[in-house]
């Protein structure tokens, strides 16, 4: 009789389990993930109903593929530089909420008399959101292109980094029962270090590589490439120690650059849903209905707990950052629930034997109740805050408004900030960067060459040589690259900066001299190094320009496949949150398409839609503003204005699709969205749209006034602006900037 592994038994019947429950929650309408737990608890070995797995040990590890390929895909919608655009909200929301929820599951634990250990690692289960969860709950809702969106998965994200941070910290107060903040730090900066270093040779070579390859791979190799480049990834952030659903995130925000993009998701998709489903599944065969009714009390508790204690610590964090309390309340309604990482988390409490054997169950049964409500906290969002927005008083709604909008609002950037926060950035990326070539050819390099003459081993010599000239662009950028050139020369003509100034600069020189001298100390003895540093550095002077042509050509290549992808789409930033729930957003016009040919006034989108045409991207060509006799063609890249709603109808009524076009210029003037305040006796006051010249002066057009809590759409330009008036208005964003920055040094 031939042998069949276990591996393919125990797979066919989850597959099958699934299959069933699935179609019949998908007869019910209700979310699929509930099906897939469902159908783990039915093949678990907590109930004999049905047949159950023989080897849970081999579904984990299933389950753990089906993470990294969750998160492979997150990374590949969400690209590092979008992650940047929200990053200030969502890091603001992040951390108010995981310190938030620490607390209050400290609380919890000590009101219920468990230990202060048990009460700390229950804080740390319950402050970090499932990202597995939450990813799987939009698709099936269709809202991962909302407005709200875009923030919450820049919180997971965020969350994701603070727990490996937590992992470290709980793991050192479990050993020395005391916090250990050195080892936080270094948790930190270790973690920065090789997101820089993987994201800077990421861009540098993979999108190189997959537009070399193009004329190569089919759909075949290139998923086979996508994949293999994700597991190394993996395998990378593993052997660094952090997670592998890190490094696969990262991996996937680097493919998210190239402009094969979409096409990798669309092959990835299956991949990812296969194995998707085998995790959901795994997280329903730890349930255990005997433990759920014996803790039945406490599970009660921390799930309601949970669900009210993220959902206002989300909701606070938002409202704090700036974010307009309907996209908070959705935020925080999506958070409130808990999962993988709460497992790590309850897990490494037993594996450390400092916390008790009943948190990992309850633990999980809180993570199985909370998924279960997901899907429906999400639903009852939008109700939720309409029902919150009728019964707050009208002062304290136009409060909420007016902060968002000074928070959103552009702040004049002084020239001294500009420059220290490129010459910060400048410093950080570069050092990475030495301290990454260096380590790795000490580690690597150094011991592959091994030439031995006259008993002194020349193959150090040789290593040196070798990674001396691969640091040498990135120590010239270091210390004499011109950075913020406006700036310097805007502070150089104060006489009384000039000091300040060179002492900036000098300290450049200085770290550039301090990782010369730590990459000869790696390579050679102490006295060899502080002769071979001053020669070295004297070197770098007399060949600057030539090292500066190499160096341009690097920064070139990079830049080119930074926004390779964003290029051929016109560089929108698609994920920037606006008022009154209207947001940009990105389409193509196809060549069968019904707006194919006529004019933006045979259209009447605003009309019909609701919606707003700020930019057209015709070939390279961008039409702002474009005026009602302005017709589509077949290829033009059109931005968008409106809601939620009203782009879901309009891309139905679009039917865009995607073209794979390598466009490499780098577009430096995108279209932007923004919104200004009229303050106290500022000269808009009392003057028409037409007046100001707003259209001609930012190649925009005035979406919105908010007036004492009323919404004016589409004003018509003889509107008078009034003191206290809340404008928003789309065009050319190098315009919008220099208008509002002139406004605001005015009032």
């Amino acid at each position: 009789m031939i042998h069949l592994p276990p591996l393919i038994a125990d797979l066919a019947l989850i597959l099958i389990a699934a299959a069933i429950t699935t179609l019949i929650f998908k007869k019910l309408k209700q979310p699929l993930v509930l099906g897939y737990i469902v159908a783990g608890l039915l093949v678990g070995q907590h109930v004999s109903l049905v047949p159950t797995v023989s080897d849970e040990e081999n579904i984990r590890i299933w389950s753990e593929i089906g993470v990294i390929f969750l998160l492979f895909s997150l990374g590949l919608e969400f690209s590092f530089k979008k992650l940047i655009k929200v990053g200030g909200s969502s890091s603001i929301t992040a951390i108010v909420e995981v310190i938030f929820m620490l607390s209050l599951g400290y609380l919890v634990g000590q009101l219920m008399g468990w230990s202060s250990m048990d009460s700390i690692f229950l804080g740390g289960i319950l402050s970090i959101s499932s990202t597995t969860i939450i990813i799987r709950a939009f698709e099936e809702l269709g809202i991962k292109g909302q407005q709200f969106a875009g923030l919450v998965f820049g919180i997971l994200v965020v969350e994701d980094l603070v727990a490996i941070v937590l992992l470290v910290l709980l793991s050192t107060l479990a050993v020395s029962q005391q916090f250990a903040g050195g080892e936080m730090l270094s948790s930190v900066i270790k973690l920065v270090f090789f997101l820089i270093a993987w994201f800077v040779t990421g861009i540098f070579f993979i999108p190189t590589l997959l537009r070399k390859t193009k004329k190569l791979m089919n759909e075949e190799t290139l998923m086979v490439t996508a994949i293999g480049l994700c597991l190394l990834m993996v395998v990378l952030a593993t052997q660094a120690g952090f997670s592998p659903a890190l490094g696969a995130f990262i991996m996937g925000s680097i493919l998210a650059e190239t402009t094969q993009a979409e096409k990798i998701e669309h092959l990835v998709k299956p991949v990812k849903e296969l194995f998707g489903a085998v995790f959901f599944v795994s997280v329903g065969m730890l349930i255990d209905p005997a433990m759920l009714v014996k803790y039945a009390l406490p599970v009660a508790i921390i799930t309601l707990v949970t669900l009210a204690g993220k959902t206002l610590s989300t909701c606070i964090g938002a409202l704090l950052s700036g974010q307009p309390l309907k996209t908070s309340v959705q935020a925080g309604m999506s958070l409130a629930q808990i999962g993988e990482f709460s497992f790590i988390i309850a897990q490494l409490g037993l594996s450390l034997k400092v916390t008790s054997d009943f948190l990992y169950p309850v633990a999980v049964a809180v993570s199985a109740v909370t998924t279960f409500t997901t899907p429906y906290m999400i639903r009852m969002s939008a109700p939720f805050y309409e029902k919150i927005s009728a019964l707050l008083p009208h002062r304290w709604r136009t409060a909420l408004n007016r902060y968002s909008a000074a928070a959103q609002t552009i702040s004049v950037v002084s020239d001294w900030k500009q420059l220290l926060r490129s010459y910060v950035v400048n410093m950080t990326i570069y050092s990475v960067v030495i301290l990454a070539i260096t380590l790795l050819s000490y580690y690597y390099l150094l011991p592959l060459i091994n030439i031995k003459i006259n008993g002194y081993n020349w193959g150090r010599v040789a290593s040196a040589l070798i990674t001396l000239a691969l640091l040498m662009p990135f120590l010239w950028a270091l210390a004499f690259r011109n950075i913020s050139s406006q700036a310097s020369s805007n502070i150089w003509e104060q006489k009384k900066y000039r000091g300040p100034l060179l002492l900036v600069r000098f300290s450049r020189m200085i770290l550039a001299v301090f990782l010369i001298g730590f990459f000869m100390d790696r390579f050679f003895s102490y006295s060899v190094a502080m002769i071979v540093t001053a020669a070295i550095i004297v070197l770098i002077f007399v060949l600057r320009h030539k090292i500066q042509t190499f160096y341009n050509t690097i920064e070139q290549r990079f830049f080119s496949n930074f926004n390779a992808r964003e290029a051929k789409v016109g560089n929108i930033n698609k994920y920037v949150l606006a008022p009154w729930d209207a947001h940009l957003a990105v389409a193509e016009v196809r060549p069968l398409s019904p707006v194919a040919g006529k004019t933006l006034l045979e259209l009447a989108l605003r009309e019909n839609f609701g919606i707003n045409i700020a930019l057209i991207n015709r070939s390279g060509q961008k039409i702002y503003a474009p005026d009602k006799h302005e017709r589509l063609f077949p290829g033009d890249i059109i931005t968008g204005i409106g809601t939620d709603e009203q782009l879901e109808k309009f891309n139905s009524f679009l039917e865009p699709i995607s073209v794979d076009v390598d466009l490499q210029q780098q577009d430096t003037d995108p279209i932007a969205l923004r919104q200004f305040l009229i303050g106290n006796k500022s000269r808009l006051s009392n003057k028409t749209i037409r007046e100001l010249g707003i259209r001609e002066r930012t190649r925009g057009i005035v979406l919105g006034v908010e007036r004492q809590g009323r919404r004016i759409l589409n004003p018509e330009s003889g509107m008078h602006l009034q003191e206290g008036d809340i404008v928003w208005v789309a065009g050319s964003g190098k315009k919008l900037n220099a208008f509002i920055k002139e406004q605001q040094g005015a009032n």
